[in-house]
């Protein structure tokens, strides 16, 4: 009788880390209470009891997937992290490697020696190494690449010969090719020679003599189709194709509007050169969300959650620094209202209304445009159409909710001009964030600057500022 396990994987991924977290606590409180004790042969009952606990831990590791041991060395403090990963299998090095984020691979390296590293590195395809090696030191890689063949070694040279960010670096030269001239059997026959097909592989590539892509041929298809029919006649010719040259994202992009597992990549001249997988396409698109994520708090980079307060500092202070600024101006800017302030203490309790309203409709603007820039949504000529749009939306919810708080203004206080300066100033303050919401990542696009980074500290900075000014400027214009 087989059991089915009805937990969800994230639910397992927990499971897993809290085993292992107790693992590593029950083997410190042993060891601790062994060495306090005073008996005879002490160090060889405290090496017994230290190598039956990390036994353990290593097979529990041993049924794990890397990706899922990735997840739990992320979650872990530097010195419980490093215990994990001396006892993690060697084979496995390679790919939790790749799973694992920046700042934590670049402790793990840190904390291994060149062999280690240069073994790690060899069970990888040459398109996996491609994505570790900006990570290792250089005599490793010159280490491996002398190991490689003479085709894998030009295949590790072509996906580092681009940039990160292009298709390039991410294509797998792991596929299946076929000529058009051959019958569906013939294809079948050529198929059982494999141990076993590259993963992700839904379709075969047809090529003619030079290399040239001339079609597709999809697994399914090849299936139930007549053994004696030719591959010319069967194949479809209207592929969905990528230069190594182009961006990562878009091809992320074409992946999930064409419901694509894979997809050939071809030079200037039509050459298949490799292809590309879904699970990379994937990861695209997480890293691509995190970075904007990260990029709207005003982070520089994904950072280590236990790294050291001083790598913390470094990634976090610049933005900081420029919300210090924005903060003293909207000081200045009460500063310059204190005469009003005093002669109506309402108006300190009523300005932050204001300004957080104003700040949290344009995050929601901002994060809209920032979306629709990556996506390619949006053109630079549908700024102007758009902010006419965001404006309505802004007028609109400015009057239903400047005068709902204008209503509680003027119960709370007895003064209806208060409730009517709260009014327009909640209004005034809204359309100021739609238009500081569309203008700031569409002008950052226009010089060539990444349109999410940092744009959520700006924006707050503008409605900050603004709302105090509207706000004190009315009530010091109309109630004092």
């Amino acid at each position: 009788m087989t059991v089915v396990d009805k937990k969800q994987p994230t639910d397992r991924l927990q499971e897993n880390l809290l085993q292992v977290q107790r693992l590593i606590e029950r083997q410190r409180l042993v060891e601790e209470l062994v060495h306090r004790q005073d008996m005879p042969r002490h160090d060889l009952v405290e090496s017994l009891v230290h190598k039956q606990n990390l036994a353990e831990l290593e097979h529990k590791l041993q049924g794990l997937h890397p990706a899922d041991i990735a997840y739990i060395l992320e979650a872990l403090p530097l010195e419980d992290r490093l215990l994990v990963w001396d006892l993690v299998d060697g084979d496995d090095e390679g790919d939790i490697l790749l799973e694992v984020s920046d700042a934590v691979r670049e402790s793990l390296i840190e904390s291994m020696e060149q062999h280690e590293l240069v073994a790690a590195a060899e069970q990888l395809d040459a398109d996996e190494l491609a994505d570790l090696a900006p990570d290792l030191p250089r005599q490793v890689v010159y280490e491996v690449m002398g190991s490689l063949d003479e085709e894998e070694r030009q295949q590790l040279q072509s996906a580092l010969s681009y940039e990160e960010h292009q298709i390039g670096a991410l294509m797998d030269f792991d596929l299946v090719r076929i000529r058009a001239d051959v019958s569906c059997e013939v294809v079948l026959r050529y198929l059982r020679r494999f141990d076993e097909l590259p993963h992700q592989t839904d379709k075969i590539f047809v090529t003619d003599e030079d290399g040239v892509l001339k079609g597709v041929l999809p697994i399914r298809k090849l299936l139930i189709s007549d053994p004696e029919a030719l591959v010319a006649d069967i194949m479809a010719t209207e592929v969905v194709s990528f230069s190594p040259e182009e961006e990562a994202v878009d091809a992320a992009l074409a992946f999930e509007r064409y419901d694509l597992v894979t997809a050939p990549v071809v030079d200037d001249k039509g050459v298949l050169v490799g292809r590309l997988t879904v699970d990379e396409m994937v990861d695209v698109i997480r890293e691509e969300s995190d970075t904007e994520a990260l990029n709207l708090a005003g982070l520089k980079e994904e950072e280590d959650l236990f790294a050291p307060v001083i790598d913390s500092v470094k990634n976090r202070w610049s933005w900081l620094a420029i919300n210090l600024c924005t903060a003293f101006v909207a000081s200045r800017v009460i500063g310059a209202f204190e005469g009003s302030i005093e002669k109506l203490v309402a108006l300190a309790a009523l300005m932050p209304i204001v300004a957080g309203i104003g700040g949290n409709s344009g995050n929601q603007t901002i994060t809209m445009i920032v979306r629709a820039l990556a996506t390619g949504q949006l053109q630079a000529g549908q700024a102007q159409r758009l902010w006419r749009k965001e404006l309505g939306v802004s007028v609109i919810n400015g009057l239903v909710w400047g005068g709902m708080l204008g209503l509680l203004a003027w119960m709370m206080y007895g003064n209806f001009s208060l409730g009517l300066v709260m009014l327009a100033a909640t209004t005034l303050n809204l359309m100021l964030a739609a238009t500081m919401g569309v203008l700031i990542p569409t002008t950052m696009e226009r010089f060539g600057k990444d349109p999410a980074v940092g744009s959520s500290v700006l924006i707050t900075a503008c409605t900050d500022s603004g709302g105090f000014f509207i706000f004190l400027g009315l009530a010091s214009l109309f109630l004092l």
